[in-house]
């Protein structure tokens, strides 16, 4: 058994649960969850962490242009299970991200692994950068002027 206890963690993990993610054994706040984006090339990549969570409690849904996020971290299982501790926020975590028009929103790829969940966005093909030709008269086409 864990008997040592910080009073100012335990100020912050209720603040938390007041605040920020639901308390253990409620469902109803969502909470956010950390989150990377960057490009890389020709994709935009978005990393949330999500230690805890099975890959199976997660959504991904795109609708227009909106990505939503949203995971869920259960209590232990056991019906015998006597918790000691409990500073992991459980509950939903939701996240939703305004993609522009200039990301390929029917090409994401996703991947979980280790916590982290990836999801690589390729850059629309009408958003990269591209030559464009010039017409008109060529060098050969000039006309000299007498004078």
């Amino acid at each position: 058994m864990l008997m040592r206890t910080d009073p100012f963690r335990e100020f912050d993990r209720l603040t938390q649960q007041m605040f920020g993610t639901a308390s253990p054994g409620t469902w109803s706040k969502p909470a956010t969850m950390p989150m990377d984006a960057y490009r890389d090339g020709d994709e935009f990549v978005v990393c949330f962490d999500l230690p805890g969570v099975a890959a199976d409690a997660i959504e991904l849904d795109v609708e227009r242009n909106v990505l939503t996020v949203k995971a869920e971290r259960r209590p232990a299982p056991g019906k015998d299970v006597q918790m000691q501790v409990s500073e992991r926020p459980l509950g939903v975590f939701s996240r939703q991200l305004f993609l522009g028009d200039a990301l390929d929103t029917d090409r994401i790829a996703a991947g979980y692994e280790a916590g982290v969940l990836t999801l690589r966005i390729p850059i629309a093909e009408k958003a990269k950068p591209r030559r464009i030709e010039i017409s008109g008269a060529t060098s050969s086409d000039r006309k000299e002027i007498q004078a």
